[in-house]
């Protein structure tokens, strides 16, 4: 069995939720969402690395020792981006062992496992380098793009294209694996969209495009619920929920 390590993306400080703590730590039915994610994440790796804030190191450390979870914490100094925060897992004693990364990001709380064992699932037995979970919707502020083979070409970010009101199509729900080597080796690199045009930060999506121009695989696999698309951007987002 290929070795996969699990990596969550909890560096949101939650000031843009009107939160005075990490948005990873927002209590949904009483359990803050990371330790959702550490249970959904669990059949794969059961220390996951968590990419924490200066400041929020200290209270998701807490929250994880309180819920008796094991993880292996590691600084991004800087809001430099989703893609410079991936390249923090090369700190984490995790990164020797691991072929395979399942990346999540830190504040979606409704990912469903079976949703995690289908995208697993497909990376393994299709021998894919990167897969990722796709739902299309109303209003898409990522969206896949394809080829007339219906192969993945990219993933184009709507705020960094200047298009402000977002249609229908496809989109990611922020739920990755790859293979590690691959995808660190790319996010090194000076490639055209690593800087994002509104945010100046190291992006993560814009490498997809350089891997399916290199000819490997990657795949979109549309296998997200409603439920999966949920995510903590304000706490209208999920309050419902609560």
């Amino acid at each position: 069995m290929a070795e996969i390590r699990a990596l969550v993306a909890a560096a949101g400080r939650g000031a843009r939720a009107g939160l005075p703590y990490p948005k990873t730590l927002f209590p949904i039915e009483g359990r803050a969402i990371l330790l959702r994610i550490a249970d959904l994440l669990a059949p794969y790796d059961v220390q996951p690395t968590v990419i924490v804030s200066p400041s929020g190191e200290l209270p998701i450390r807490q929250c994880l020792n309180a819920a008796g979870v094991q993880a292996n914490l590691v600084v991004q100094p800087e809001p430099r981006g989703m893609g410079d925060a991936v390249l923090k897992f090369e700190r984490s004693p995790s990164f020797s062992v691991a072929e395979h990364v399942l990346l999540i990001w830190g504040d979606i709380p409704f990912i469903q496992t079976e949703t995690v064992a289908a995208v697993v699932n497909a990376h393994i037995q299709h021998h894919n380098d990167f897969t990722f979970a796709t739902r299309v919707v109303d209003s898409a502020y990522t969206v896949v793009t394809r080829n007339t083979a219906g192969r993945v070409t990219g993933v184009v970010e709507t705020r960094e294209q200047g298009i402000a009101q977002p249609t229908s199509g496809e989109r990611d729900i922020g739920l990755f694996i790859f293979r590690k080597d691959v995808v660190l080796n790319t996010l090194r690199e000076e490639l055209p969209g690593k800087w994002g045009k509104t945010t100046h930060e190291h992006g993560f999506l814009y490498v997809i495009a350089h891997l399916t121009a290199r000819g490997l695989l990657v795949e979109a696999l549309p296998a997200a619920t409603k439920l999966d698309l949920v995510s903590l951007n304000s706490l209208e987002d999920v309050i419902r929920y609560t």
